[in-house]
């Protein structure tokens, strides 16, 4: 089956979205659920108070998809999409719909970025069937613009199934990352096409080398991690290591790898599944994005929380044999950084926009709803 009827996922999507979130998992304590609802409420009251635009926009700067990623995180926690300040976000964001289904701003360099984050949006406010056809449309432009789609670039290539932002000449695995988000919202399971070249790419940028990898980097510093693309040469956020010219390994990715992983239907006995994870017990941090430092850190958190829930493990045993809850754990670390006015923001290191109160708020409302 490639894409379930949308009409049928806004039926049951709430059941979905809350297996998603890890709501079948061991209760959080009392005091960890009274201070996980505390910080939620004082962080949706900052967002609907001082952090929206009276258009309904978070950073309009940014284009959609700030808006699209902090209306994403308050509706995960509950609140409808006829909320007023849910309702004035999607209605903002419906205005950058555009002829051919992407869901963008019409002089953006981020077509694909913007769509994919928009998708998340209005999947999760998909009542009645309200938004099936402008998701449907957005799900075949996503996949129109995957490399490898058009038959321009082939399975030897390291660009295939990947995604990029839309304005460089290569795909990255942060926006395949969301590309399979996408996908998955809208409905396309492992088996769908998109999934299995989107896989394929998410293989290469790994440190291992297999049958799915072999790329001139993935021998040269094995050790099971994630890097941000085989493409143009081989990039990684964190460099290169200096003694075998290898693409250093970093959190943030290997958790965005392992959950593309899992969504794609590879199984946990599979040596890239146990790799990486042998990878995450040897760099268990929530100080840190271990690789990159304090250097987007909201949005590590985002993808820890969101490969954990998908691996179903209510602990996380680290290389030391030190056993993690790591719900509570991150609940707690969040609690420490949450500002008085309910807001979150990076001030160790913007980069990344996480100087952004509004996108920074969102990303830790993200990671906290898969904590439930």
């Amino acid at each position: 089956m490639q894409l379930r009827s949308l009409s049928a996922l806004s039926v049951c999507g709430a059941i979905v979205l809350s297996l998603a979130s890890g709501s079948s998992a061991r209760a959080l304590d009392d005091a960890t659920a009274k201070k996980y609802e505390q910080m939620i409420d004082k962080a949706v009251g900052f967002l609907t108070t001082k952090g929206q635009a009276a258009d309904g926009s978070y950073n309009a700067a940014a284009g959609p998809a700030v808006t699209a990623l902090v209306a994403t995180g308050i509706l995960r926690h509950g609140r409808s999409p006829d909320d007023p300040a849910v309702a004035k976000s999607l209605k903002y964001l419906e205005s950058f719909a555009q002829d051919d289904g992407g869901i963008y701003s019409k002089e953006s360099y981020y077509r694909n970025y913007e769509t994919c984050l928009a998708i998340l949006c209005f999947s999760e406010a998909n009542r009645g069937g309200k938004y099936d056809a402008l998701l449907k449309k957005a799900d075949r432009f996503v996949k129109e613009n995957q490399w490898g789609a058009a038959g321009d670039k082939g399975p030897q290539d390291f660009e295939y199934g990947g995604a990029g932002y839309g304005k460089n000449k290569r795909p990255d695995l942060s926006n395949t990352n969301f590309l399979l988000d996408a996908l998955r919202a809208t409905g396309n399971d492992e088996n769908s096409e998109a999934v299995q070249r989107a896989l394929l790419f998410v293989s290469r940028c790994q440190n291992l080398e297999t049958e799915h990898n072999t790329t001139p980097f993935a021998a040269k510093n094995p050790d099971g991690g994630f890097y941000y693309t085989p493409a143009a040469g081989g990039v990684s956020q964190a460099g290169n290591d200096l003694a075998t010219g290898g693409l250093r390994s970093y959190a943030s990715m290997t958790y965005a790898g392992l959950k593309s992983m899992i969504y794609a239907g590879v199984k946990p006995d599979d040596p890239r599944i146990k790799a990486a994870i042998g990878w995450l017990k040897k760099n268990y941090d929530l100080d840190s994005n271990p690789g990159m430092g304090s250097a987007g850190l909201y949005y590590y958190y985002n993808t820890f929380a969101k490969a954990l829930s998908a691996l179903g493990e209510d602990k996380f045993i680290d290389e030391k044999g030190v056993e993690h809850d790591w719900r509570k754990e991150l609940i707690d670390e969040l609690a420490s950084r949450q500002r008085d006015d309910g807001s979150w923001v990076n001030g160790e290191n913007p980069k990344w926009m996480e100087g952004d109160s509004a996108l920074v708020t969102g990303y830790a409302l993200l990671a906290l709803s898969y904590c439930k």
